[in-house]
């Protein structure tokens, strides 16, 4: 009954990821179009630019949909802690898409600012570019909010890096709007605003993509749970009477759970059976704490 109940769990939060996340591909797909029509009726470097931003988002959509459908997948005979590590791969992708839309907003502002620089002018932008970055701003703004909280509602990084990867896009037209608009209004001379802001939001999206990078490559690289946990865990094996010295702790994170392994000390003079009841009461009062998908083995040893 309860692998049922386990297996009914997972189904639905692996539809409700794939609800999320295909709201926010279809507003990207939008904008997508939208912006690289207006960057090239409205003359505007920046907002093809912007548009390609929305294109790496678009394209990580497709990422967390096709990753989640993969981590969502029961334990086989190739996979015996399950698949949860391919939502952890997706959410370093998106990661590493990010880092790269970032260094190259930098790149082609700093080529522009040099220009502008070495005495040549950017091209005036038109009025519907800056209608397409107000547009973006706001639609992608409200996708944030309602794509983070979904997230972590459904506790999936995946989930929650892809929102971020919208509010990057948000960030990267709230540039594109300052500069297009300054360049419309202020004249010839303030079209170096456009480049300018968009090499400072630049930073912020590099900022936000090591944010979600780093995480997700300790967890493939095994690193242990924080100290806090490990603390409690400890905190609840020692809960139990006759149950001493946890030992031999080795934490990690798979997916949305938690895999913990550790050795504990009982009375020698016990029986078999009773040691086997007190460590798998041990077990359910773990999992209680941390979930029921969390993979737990548990070594007894007698006292010393």
């Amino acid at each position: 009954m309860a692998s049922t109940d386990s297996f009914q769990a997972s189904a639905t939060r692996e539809r409700d990821i794939y609800r999320v996340t295909i709201v926010g591909s279809v507003v990207n797909l939008l904008l997508l179009a939208f912006k690289f029509f207006a960057g090239i009726a409205g003359h505007s470097a920046a907002m093809l630019a912007d548009a390609v931003h929305s294109l790496s988002d678009f394209v990580t959509d497709i990422i967390v949909l096709v990753f989640v459908k993969l981590s969502s997948k029961p334990e086989d005979a190739d996979h015996d802690y399950g698949h949860g590590k391919y939502e952890t791969l997706a959410t370093a992708i998106i990661g590493i898409c990010l880092c790269l839309v970032g260094l190259g907003i930098l790149w082609n502002g700093a080529q522009s600012i040099w220009h502008v620089v070495q005495g040549g002018t950017l091209p005036e932008p038109g009025m519907l570019a800056l209608v397409a970055a107000v547009v973006s701003v706001v639609s992608k703004e409200a996708l944030y909010q309602y794509t983070a909280y979904k997230g972590r509602k459904l506790d999936s990084q995946a989930v929650v890096a892809n929102a971020w990867h919208h509010r990057s896009d948000a960030f990267s037209s709230i540039g594109t709007m300052v500069g297009i608009g300054g360049a419309i209004m202020l004249g010839d001379a303030w079209r170096v605003l456009d480049p300018v802001a968009a090499v400072v939001v630049s930073v912020f999206i590099i900022k936000v993509a090591f944010k979600l990078l780093v995480p997700s490559m300790n967890e493939l690289l095994e690193k242990s749970l924080p100290a806090e946990v490990e603390e409690r865990i400890c905190g609840i094996v020692l809960s139990f009477p006759g149950v001493t010295s946890p030992h031999h702790l080795r934490t990690r994170r798979i997916g949305t759970h938690y895999s913990i392994d550790l050795h504990v000390r009982m009375d020698g003079g016990i029986t078999l059976e009773e040691a086997h009841r007190t460590a798998t009461a041990i077990e359910h009062k773990l999992r209680e704490a941390f979930g029921q998908g969390t993979y737990i083995s548990i070594h007894v040893e007698p006292v010393k």
